[in-house]
């Protein structure tokens, strides 16, 4: 238990920060509303009014959602990978190029079929 006391210790101090920061903000922020204020921002963009169910979205956020999420599988797997370098020898380096190499195909793929264009 002695060995997790220190992790202990600085989760609560962090978790004590965060519960403080947001109570006092809550009393000693400024009460000032207006409409604009109110409103939802879209990154300095008007907002656009929505339709009642939804609306549909385009393929490409989906498409850059399961990119971004290959590619930090990826990252994953090189992090085990670099710590152990030196206990893996020739073997983990030949397996991490050929996945590195696969990865960069499928990168490839999708870079000559434009799925990196945002139109």
């Amino acid at each position: 238990m002695n060995a997790y006391a220190p992790i202990l210790v600085l989760g609560a101090l962090g978790a004590g920060f965060a519960i403080f920061s947001v109570v006092a903000a809550t009393f000693i922020g400024p009460k000032r509303y207006n409409r604009a204020k109110l409103e939802a921002y879209e990154c300095g963009i008007e907002p656009t009014p929505q339709p009642a169910g939804g609306g549909r979205f385009p393929i490409k956020y989906y498409l850059t959602a399961m990119l971004f999420i290959v590619f930090d599988i990826e990252i994953v797997f090189l992090y085990p990978w670099a710590v152990t370098f030196d206990a893996l020898g020739l073997f983990g380096l030949v397996e991490m190029l050929l996945f590195v190499l696969t990865v960069f195909v499928a990168y490839a793929y999708v870079w000559r079929r434009g799925g990196l264009e945002w139109d």
